[in-house]
């Protein structure tokens, strides 16, 4: 089973708000997931971002691939360093 992290779309029309979770490739953008790990909001200035740092990490170890979007708000809080860091660490 292909895992990966993505923007699942909440809101209304035009007034979006995401849920950054962990689900299934095969299944529909807005459909079914494993587990919710943040939230985005775009719409206040800066964008409002809530992760969960560890359950991130955790999938990411065991090989689940975010999506472009979700893989930027990874690196602008330095989760995908931290990634990098613990896989090539001297041991």
């Amino acid at each position: 089973m292909a895992v990966k992290i993505r923007l699942k779309r909440m809101g209304s029309k035009k007034r979006p708000f995401y849920r950054i979770v962990i689900a299934d490739s095969r299944s529909p953008r807005d459909g079914r997931f494993i587990e919710m790990v943040g939230t985005y909001n775009p719409l206040v200035n800066p964008a409002q971002v809530k992760l969960d740092e560890d359950t991130i990490l955790d999938w990411l170890e065991k090989g689940a691939q975010p999506s472009d979007t979700v893989r930027n708000i990874l690196s602008d809080h330095g989760i995908m360093q931290k990634l990098h860091e613990a896989k090539y660490a001297k041991k």
